[in-house]
C-alpha cells in the first residue's frame, strides 16, 4: 500500500505538536508568570512576564544601578499576592524603606539577609527558595559558579518561586542554568538586552525608564526649582564684594 503524506493546518495539528516550541516564536513557560510592570518588556518575554519556578539572571556593570527600577513592580505585585516576605540576600546597599513602600513594597514585607561570604550567600539563598513562606527571592551573587547556580535553579523550580540573581556583566559569557538572562545598562534611560530567552534573539535592546515615574516627577520638579530665573530678570554682579556673594547664593 502506497503511503500518502498530507500537510496539517495549524488548527489541525495534534496536541503533541502544538506544544512544540518553534525557534522563530516566543516559547511558553512551564509555570505561571508575574507581569514585569513594563509593557514593552512583557511583550518580549515568554508567557508575558517573569517566569515562576525559574532562575532569572540580571547582569549589569555596577550592582545597585538599575535592578530596583526593573524588578520593583513585580516584587511589589508578588508581595501583594503572597503573605510571605520578599527575601533579599547580600544586597549591596541598605534598602531604603520609604521609597520601596511608596511603590507598593512596605519595608515590613522585606527580609534582608546581610551576609558577605559567597558560600553563606548561596546557603541562605537556597534556604529561602525552599521556604514555603517566601514570596520572592532577590540575591546578589557575584562569585557564584555554574554548578551552584544550577542547584539554586532547581530549588526555585521545586518551590515555584520568583527568583532573581544579580551578577556582573563579566558573567555574560559563562554558562548558566537560568532560563532568562538580561543585561542592563544606560544612565537616564535603562537599556535591557535579553540575550537568553526561549525565543529568537532580540534584535535591539529595549529602552525603559531608569527611574520609577513618581520618582522621576519629583526629581524633575526639584530641578525646576533650582533652575535660574528668566534671563530678563538675571542681574550681573562683579565678583569680590560681599553683596555679590550673597546675591549669587540667593
Amino acid at each position: 500500500m502506497a503511503a500518502s503524506l498530507s500537510l496539517l493546518s495549524p488548527a489541525a495539528e495534534p496536541a503533541s505538536l502544538s506544544q512544540v516550541w518553534r525557534a522563530a516564536e516566543l516559547g511558553q513557560v512551564d509555570g505561571g508568570v508575574v507581569p514585569t510592570g513594563h509593557g514593552a518588556l512583557d511583550a518580549q518575554l515568554p508567557g508575558g512576564g517573569w517566569p515562576l519556578g525559574a532562575m532569572i539572571e540580571v547582569l549589569q556593570q555596577q550592582a545597585g544601578a538599575h535592578e530596583w527600577a526593573l524588578l520593583l513592580p513585580a516584587l511589589a505585585r508578588r508581595a501583594g499576592a503572597h503573605s510571605g516576605p520578599v527575601v533579599l540576600v547580600g544586597a549591596p546597599y541598605v534598602p531604603f524603606g520609604p521609597a520601596l513602600a511608596a511603590h507598593g513594597l512596605p519595608s515590613e514585607r522585606l527580609l534582608w539577609i546581610d551576609v558577605a561570604a559567597p558560600a553563606a550567600r548561596l546557603w541562605a539563598c537556597e534556604q529561602a527558595l525552599r521556604c514555603a513562606d517566601a514570596a520572592a527571592v532577590l540575591a546578589w551573587l557575584p562569585q557564584a559558579r555554574a554548578s551552584a547556580l544550577r542547584r539554586l535553579h532547581m530549588a526555585a523550580q521545586d518551590g515555584g518561586k520568583l527568583f532573581f540573581v544579580c551578577r556582573s556583566v563579566a558573567a555574560q559569557h559563562e554558562s548558566s542554568a537560568a532560563s532568562l538572562r538580561l543585561r542592563l545598562g544606560g544612565l537616564e534611560t535603562m537599556t535591557v538586552d535579553i540575550f537568553k530567552r526561549r525565543g529568537p534573539p532580540l534584535p535591539a535592546p529595549l529602552l525603559l525608564p531608569a527611574r520609577a515615574p513618581r520618582l522621576a516627577a519629583l526629581l524633575a520638579a526639584s530641578r525646576a526649582r533650582r533652575s535660574p530665573p528668566p534671563m530678563a530678570t538675571v542681574l550681573s554682579f562683579r565678583s569680590g564684594h560681599a553683596l555679590d556673594r550673597v546675591a549669587a547664593a540667593a
